[in-house]
């Protein structure tokens, strides 16, 4: 697993290659502890501004994160999933958590919107509980170690603001 360093804007890696499920894992240990945040939060906010401030948030760290799922992890998956029946699923999960954050910038009254967002992180946790037991271990079996790595790498790459 490689240890990364942040230092003057760039990830300098500090050990060995990290795979992508390792990546994506320590990436949904965040986003759940965000997710309790809010859930413990939002029946507490008092404006309209600061739910929409909170589903900001989400949608600015989980868009590219599921950019990169999508693009890294779930594309060379997507055979199996054919067979599992389950090809469309999980793109339009994201697709479907990221248009429900959206109306949490449309809605017009604090009920509503505190409503909305706590239906996007709910969609969110059980997306990410099926991809926790169920895609990462499947790509475990499906995939070699060295493209688990590669594709950590790739997603190291995309992520290092220095090459954006």
């Amino acid at each position: 697993m490689d240890l990364l360093l942040h230092q003057n804007g760039r990830f300098r890696k500090l050990a060995a290659a990290m795979k992508i499920t390792d990546v994506l894992r320590a990436e949904h240990a965040v986003f759940h502890n965000l997710f309790d945040h809010i859930e413990a939060s939002v029946p507490k906010l008092k404006t309209l501004g600061e739910v929409k401030a909170l589903a900001a948030v989400v949608d600015k760290v989980h868009a590219p994160h599921s950019k990169l799922e999508d693009d890294l992890f779930i594309e060379p998956l997507e055979p199996y999933f054919d067979q599992m029946g389950q090809r469309e699923t999980f793109h339009a999960e994201h697709e479907h958590i990221e248009s429900t954050l959206i109306k949490v910038q449309k809605a017009r009254t604090l009920k509503d919107a505190k409503k909305i967002l706590l239906q996007a992180i709910a969609a969110s946790r059980k997306h990410f509980d099926k991809e926790e037991r169920i895609v990462f271990p499947l790509a475990e079996r499906i995939l070699k170690a060295k493209t688990l790595t590669d594709l950590g790498a790739q997603w190291l790459s995309r992520r290092d603001p220095a090459k954006k």
